[in-house]
């Protein structure tokens, strides 16, 4: 493989990964340029959960995202507590950690030095279809013509008015009982 489809490939991996963290609403999402510190691995994402239920979801994400870019499955580490999971991405590696764990740890001190200028909240790609056609049938020539049911527009009953529904309700005096003095 060629130095440029090398990179194009590490670009493709680390998008699919943003985009699984961003699925699952990941705070603070950075990614570093690892090359020149490590032979290991090329790129570093750091990324907070707010829960221990939330850190599970964004790494179960980011494994499904990366399979389904076309990438090998990653390994994973730290599934079991929560607090600071590790997603090994091949050339990429995925700490998704909670706000304590991260900020006692601060690993952008230790990989933070070439950060990477990445577009968060990109759109993807939508794939819309066409809406469904309204067909028009006629049975005579000059008759009304009646529209074919489409589900994708749904229509709200109409209510018909009639004089009783447009007053409102008489409401009824009981009677009182004198008052005692």
């Amino acid at each position: 493989m060629t130095e440029a489809a090398e990179k194009k490939d590490v670009q493709k991996l680390q998008r699919s990964i943003v985009d699984s963290l961003e699925d699952v609403k990941a705070q603070d999402i950075v990614v570093f340029n690892t090359e020149h510190l490590s032979s290991l691995f090329e790129r570093v994402v750091i990324a907070s959960g707010t829960s221990n239920r939330q850190t599970k979801a964004l790494a179960a994400s980011v494994r499904d995202g990366v399979r389904d870019a076309g990438f090998a499955k990653p390994r994973m580490e730290g599934e079991d507590n929560g607090e600071w999971i590790i997603v090994d991405c091949g050339s990429v590696v995925v700490h998704i950690m909670q706000p304590a764990i991260r900020t006692y740890y601060h690993l952008e001190e230790i990989w933070g030095e070439k950060p990477v200028r990445i577009k968060l909240g990109a759109p993807k790609p939508v794939i819309e279809k066409p809406p469904a056609a309204v067909k028009t049938v006629s049975a005579k020539p000059g008759a009304k013509k009646t529209a074919t049911k489409n589900p994708a527009v749904k229509k709200t009953p109409s209510v018909k008015k009639t004089p009783s529904a447009t007053k409102a309700p008489a409401v009824k005096k009981r009677p009182t009982a004198p008052r005692k003095k």
